[in-house]
């Protein structure tokens, strides 16, 4: 007889868990992160944020939030402290009032600058080549992942 405290015996460890082994890994990148974020005075999120509005200036909130996989209302308080901060405007676009656009101010721009410093591909022990091409897969995985869960 099997009781409540036994495990299945199909049960698998969690480091066999894809979900968690790139749960851990996006842990491991914030901790290796953080030191350059904290003497920049920004959270990761205000980091690809920033990036996000490089690539892009004038970006919607909710266009924005698609870019960077948040939504509103993880989003608009990051925007808030950017803003406070100077790296950022909001403004509402005059061709639509429900929406609000969102650019880098000089201040944020140079902050942009600044983080092009950060590399942190010798952190992974990496190879340009294996670098590629685990970014590519790790991004399939996420696209693949995204669509079975539209398509549920």
């Amino acid at each position: 007889m099997k009781t409540a405290n036994q495990a299945p015996a199909t049960a698998r460890p969690l480091s066999d868990y894809l979900c968690f082994a790139v749960y851990s890994a996006n842990l491991a990148f914030g901790k290796a992160y953080k030191p350059i974020l904290d003497e920049l005075g920004i959270t990761y999120t205000q980091y690809i944020t920033i990036i996000a509005l490089w690539e892009e200036e004038h970006q919607t909130v909710s266009g924005l939030g698609e870019k960077l996989f948040l939504e509103s209302n993880t989003l608009t308080p990051i925007l808030k402290k950017l803003e406070a901060s100077g790296y950022v405007e909001r403004q509402r676009d005059p061709e639509d009032e429900r929406q609000v656009r969102v650019s880098l101010t000089k201040s944020g721009r140079k902050l942009r600058e600044k983080a092009l410093t950060m590399d942190l591909a010798k952190a992974t022990g990496l190879t340009p080549d294996e670098f590629a091409k685990v970014q590519q897969a790790i991004v399939t995985l996420r696209d693949n992942l995204v669509r079975s869960v539209q398509e549920g």
